[in-house]
């Protein structure tokens, strides 16, 4: 039954398979069928919940095997960093065409086409013979894994009503920060008994089983509508993104004296293609013809959540590839091990996600992103005192802490940026959120690599023993995560509550 929601400054098409048409509105709904709306979207999420789970897992499955990688295939870390930078850049370059996407194509086609990429991906890693055919498949997994994150995010601002979102964020929150969580858990048992490829060969009959899932039973719940891709803009977001990412992970290399262009270049290609990039956006958007709508900046409570999303998300994502370094190579456990180790964290932040979701409901973002933040920024300090002599159990600590303080902010961070926008901005705001994402996982990672190799090779030409030196360039990666951290508790004090009137009228009724 297709139907249009009302809202005070747009219309958005919601529609089903049916072949009536009507509009939406809580008067012209009858009984019967706000059960059926009910148990439509309550499918239409869950499914994407479950495939989006999938194909974020593998962002960060890879971190743990780096080290075997490393040997394997003969490369560096700052080189073999790149199965992770270059799946989050790609996500980063790609994500923005999701909102063209999300407008031309029926939901249920944009759901296939993301899970088809995803598979094939997944199958050209498994039988990649070497580095550069496993780079080129966790390419295409990234293409297909930065369609469905703005697909569940759209989808859901679209379909649930404000007083119902805090929760169903809270479910998804646990998808975005579990997924990638877990991924080095995975890894580990899985490189305990087999190769690095059954990574992805386990992963393989998962994402086609998901696919065939979806294509059965995914809803279409947008009109798709005509709307122009401006190719020039993918093309400065290419340069922008992929210039910045790019020289952030050189300073690594340079350090190492590897590196085949001096980071200042791509750095600064990378600065003007974004300037560029910006004031193309802000000539398109008056004729609503951009490529990222940046009006959304316009509302306080999106521009600071995305503030602080950037500190966490490249924390995070620092944090889960260097972790495994440090325990394989300085306290030189096993994969399986450093998997372990990991897993209490990874659990405690999947069991908060719906607990937090309730607590925003009730209270709003600031009483659970103070404190939050606080937590976040006290673990990463505590990682900047790890040593070659640390004992395991406390890196379990810490990270459980750093786990819990990211639980307390990534629901309301993802909640109040979108609840903050008016209803015909979700689109934009969903792909600019999974963008910004994705940019600041990439950044951290290669930030995170850079200033572990450079205090390496710093501590390494002092003469110190390979697993001080090593140690000594884990401080200094978490030196500079753990100083970011302070701007995230100040951030934090400004994240205002979403206002709920601007959402739609007529939302059909959602968990």
């Amino acid at each position: 039954m297709p139907a249009t929601l009302s809202t005070p400054t747009d219309r958005i098409s919601v529609t089903d398979s049916a072949t009536t048409t009507e509009n939406f509105t809580p008067g012209n709904v009858t009984p019967g069928d706000a059960p059926d709306h009910t148990r439509r979207n309550r499918v239409v999420i869950n499914l994407m919940l479950v495939a989006t789970f999938v194909v974020i897992l593998n962002e960060t499955i890879i971190g743990v095997a780096i080290p075997r990688l490393m040997d394997d295939l003969n490369i560096t870390a700052s080189t073999a960093q790149w199965l992770s930078t270059a799946f989050m850049l790609t996500m980063a370059v790609v994500i923005p065409t999701t909102g063209f996407l999300m407008q031309r194509l029926n939901t249920r086609t944009v759901f296939v086409l993301a899970m088809s990429l995803f598979t094939v991906g997944t199958a050209i890693a498994a039988i990649a013979p070497g580095f550069e055919i496993l780079l080129a498949g966790r390419i295409v997994q990234a293409s297909g894994t930065a369609i469905m994150m703005p697909l569940l995010m759209t989808t859901v601002m679209t379909l649930v009503p404000p007083q119902s979102r805090g929760r169903t964020m809270g479910n998804i929150s646990v998808v975005i920060s579990v997924a990638p969580a877990v991924g080095p858990t995975v890894s580990g048992l899985i490189l305990s008994v087999f190769d690095w490829r059954f990574i992805f060969i386990l992963v393989l009959p998962i994402a086609i089983g998901a696919l065939a899932l979806g294509a059965a039973r995914v809803q279409n719940v947008t009109e798709p509508r005509k709307v122009p891709l401006d190719s020039l803009s993918v093309v400065l977001s290419a340069f922008a993104f992929g210039g910045l990412i790019y020289g952030l992970s050189s300073l690594g290399e340079a350090a190492a004296g590897n590196v085949v262009v001096a980071p200042w270049i791509p750095i600064t290609v990378g600065v003007v293609a974004l300037g560029l990039f910006i004031l193309r956006q802000l000539v398109l958007q008056r004729g609503d013809r951009a490529f990222l709508d940046l009006r959304t900046f316009t509302s306080r409570g999106f521009a600071v959540s995305i503030a602080l999303m950037v500190i966490l998300m490249g924390a995070l994502f620092g944090t889960i590839i260097l972790l495994p370094i440090y325990l394989q190579d300085v306290l030189l456990l096993e994969p399986v091990q450093t998997g372990l180790i990991l897993l209490p964290g990874s659990a405690l932040m999947g069991l908060m996600g719906p607990v937090v979701g309730r607590l925003f409901d009730r209270f709003g973002p600031r009483p659970l992103l103070v404190p939050g933040t606080i937590v976040v920024s006290a673990a990463l300090w505590s990682f900047t005192m790890l040593t070659e002599n640390t004992p395991w159990q406390l890196v379990i600590v810490a990270y459980l802490a750093l786990s819990l303080g990211l639980a307390f902010t990534f629901t309301p961070l993802f909640t109040t940026s979108l609840g903050s926008l008016k209803p015909y901005l979700y689109a934009a705001g969903s792909a600019t959120v999974s963008t910004v994402q994705q940019l600041a996982g990439a950044a951290g990672t290669a930030l995170f690599i850079a200033l572990y190799t450079i205090g390496t090779v710093a501590a390494t030409s002092n003469g110190v023993a390979e697993t001080t030196a090593l140690a000594s360039g884990v401080h200094s990666a978490f030196m500079a995560g753990a100083i970011l951290s302070l701007l995230a508790v100040v951030a934090a004090f400004f994240v205002p509550r979403p206002d709920t009137s601007m959402a739609p009228t007529g939302a059909p009724a959602g968990h």
